[in-house]
């Protein structure tokens, strides 16, 4: 399958002194998978897709995040090995929800969160629902607006890729959610979509492969996620007003989110982090998605 990318009772798999998988039960009955593993401060990894799960980031660079923090691995609900609501509510007033839930199934008073690509907007609807809880961010590659993501990067970029006139969002006949459907057919016809996050094609094989090592991986989310238009709100004038700490690391070659999209983002307190990479740094440039992070550990002290 390819990808475009409260707590009512909780059970344990204890696999060691250091990790544990856990599944907790949401208020409204939807069942999380979370493991727990690391030292130092708390970290909830929010992942992109929408859909995409937290296998893959715990399989590439888990091992790096494990020696410096405590990582929170969630599959969201309607996502790989996590349950989907009855009653189909995927919206993000309740999607946050489910993250304070876990937050305090878990005892955490506050807690770190690392999100990629979509998990920006996660993020920042987190950060607008719940203000208190996360103590900083860590963004890796978010888009916080995905019409400044599509409108500006991701379609004409793709537009070129296949070698197609596109003459800008405003002029489009296709809704946006329509354009970047034909786009994405497009490109896996000329086998070109890998072009848009990599700068190797065996990369995008070896990410694909991951999702075959969970069975009935569970895709809800990621079909039901473009009807909900809370996730296509745009974040971008909102980094002002967030304080916390925040580390924004963005690639030069990212056509997913836009190499540019970093020029509207604007925390007060903020590590900006230039990174020559496409849009998965955890594959083709771990050396300087660790360094960032470690800049970022660094730098507000977060080292317990």
């Amino acid at each position: 399958m390819k990808k475009i990318l409260f707590f009512i009772g909780i059970s344990f798999l204890t696999l060691s002194t250091q990790a544990e998988e856990k599944r907790i039960t949401t208020s409204d009955g939807v069942e999380l998978y979370v493991k727990v593993e690391g030292k130092g401060k708390p970290c909830l990894y929010l992942h992109g897709g929408p859909g995409s799960g937290s296998y893959w980031f715990e399989k590439f660079v888990g091992d790096f995040m494990e020696e410096n923090f405590t990582m929170i691995y969630l599959d969201q609900r309607g996502v790989g090995r996590s349950g989907s609501p009855e009653n189909g509510d995927f919206s993000m007033e309740r999607m946050t929800l489910d993250f304070e839930e876990v937050r305090k199934a878990l005892g955490y008073d506050k807690w770190l969160t690392i999100g990629h690509s979509f998990g920006g907007i996660l993020q920042m609807g987190y950060a607008e629902n719940y203000p208190q809880a996360q103590e900083a961010m860590m963004m890796i590659n978010n888009s916080l607006s995905l019409t400044d993501s599509f409108c500006k990067s991701w379609n004409p970029k793709a537009s070129e890729l296949i070698e197609e006139e596109y003459t800008g969002c405003e002029n489009d006949p296709m809704k946006i959610t329509e354009r970047l459907g034909y786009l994405v057919s497009k490109l896996k016809e000329k086998d070109l979509f890998w072009k848009m996050a990599y700068a190797k094609k065996e990369s995008e094989a070896i990410m694909d492969a991951t999702y075959a090592e969970i069975e009935n991986w569970n895709y809800d989310f990621g079909n039901a996620a473009w009807n909900y238009e809370d996730y296509m709100k745009n974040y971008l004038p909102a980094t002002t007003n967030i304080e916390i700490p925040v580390l924004f690391f963005y690639g030069t070659t990212d056509w997913m989110v836009g190499p540019e999209h970093y020029k509207n983002v604007h925390f007060p307190n903020m590590l900006l982090w230039k990174s020559e990479v496409g849009h998965l740094p955890f594959q083709e440039n771990k050396e300087d998605f660790e360094k960032a992070i470690l800049s970022f550990k660094e730098k507000y002290n977060f080292s317990s």
